[in-house]
């Protein structure tokens, strides 16, 4: 089966406007979710111009104008997006989305009506937030879901009355979950026989962009030929406050593997030297495949 070729990327001046942004961004003291994807899905796709950054935040506003005022409980929050978001505009996912990288780019959800678990939710999540939704976020292991009602504690809330919180999974078109449906979402992803609290905390904004960039990574990584959108995603992450320090070894072995083996090698040898505070042997090893990258260039 042939598969569609990915959005192109950005010009390199648009690039780094975009990356100036993105940093800016996620480094502010309320960091905007759409905001923060929407700059995602414009470095991954070059005819996103500013036109269309602000066409999305304005099918966003356009959808939660459309849902009923101040539906109530929880229960009837999610019901009122689930009627709008899933029956009405047939947002849902599928399993060849996974396929797609337009699948993690919030412009192009919006504008499909399909997309990845997390780029789902966060429709929801924004379509529900701009309404006056309690909402947040559940990264849930392997597969994303939304929460309205309030938000549970460290040690998972209290044990309340069942309008409390509501799970909904908008990959399924917003079908609300049982307390099995969910647990069976993540004995499905991970073999893990139980749901714990820990899971069902709320996902933080810069968490969801963290999840998006490695679901980008991961699309990237299983296609040699798209090393290039592999290379953005970690160097978006690399902006973000916090992040693993190891995604600059990632990223110097991605270099290497794209035949940049001088600028490759150079990140190699600044991750061994912060490696080596902590992994001596460790660090070696890094400074043994920068000496290697470095033969390649003769």
């Amino acid at each position: 089966m042939r598969h569609p070729r990915p959005p192109q990327p950005p010009s390199p001046e648009r690039s780094a406007e975009l990356r100036r942004r993105f940093a800016e961004e996620a480094r502010s003291e309320r960091p905007d979710l759409s905001a923060l994807c929407l700059l995602v899905g414009a470095e991954g796709d070059g005819s996103l111009d500013e036109s269309g950054l602000g066409a999305a935040q304005v099918e966003l506003d356009r959808l939660a104008g459309e849902l009923p005022f101040r539906p109530g409980t929880p229960r009837a929050w999610a019901e009122a997006l689930r009627d709008l978001l899933g029956e009405r505009y047939g947002f849902h996912g599928v399993g060849a989305d996974y396929r797609r990288l337009e699948s993690s780019l919030l412009h192009a959800v919006l504008r499909r009506r399909r997309g990845l678990p997390i780029l789902l939710s966060v429709v929801w999540m924004e379509v529900a937030r701009r309404a006056g939704a309690p909402v947040y976020g559940v990264a849930l292991p392997g597969h994303f879901v939304v929460g309205f009602g309030a938000e549970p504690g460290l040690a998972g809330g209290s044990a309340g009355g069942v309008e409390e919180r509501v799970l909904v999974d908008p990959f399924d078109g917003g079908r609300l979950l049982s307390g099995d449906d969910a647990e069976a979402l993540v004995a499905g992803a991970t073999g893990a026989a139980e749901l714990t609290p820990s899971m069902l905390e709320p996902a933080a904004p810069l968490d969801v962009v963290t999840r998006v960039l490695n679901n980008v990574r991961a699309w990237a990584a299983g296609r040699p030929e798209q090393s290039a959108v592999g290379l953005w995603a970690i160097e978006l992450a690399l902006l973000l406050p916090s992040h693993a320090a190891r995604l600059r070894y990632e990223r110097a072995r991605l270099l290497v593997e794209r035949g940049e083996f001088l600028a490759g090698a150079g990140e190699l040898e600044a991750y061994a030297e912060v490696v080596g505070v902590v992994d001596q042997a460790g660090a070696e090893r890094v400074r043994g495949e920068a000496r290697v990258a470095r033969a390649m260039l003769n």
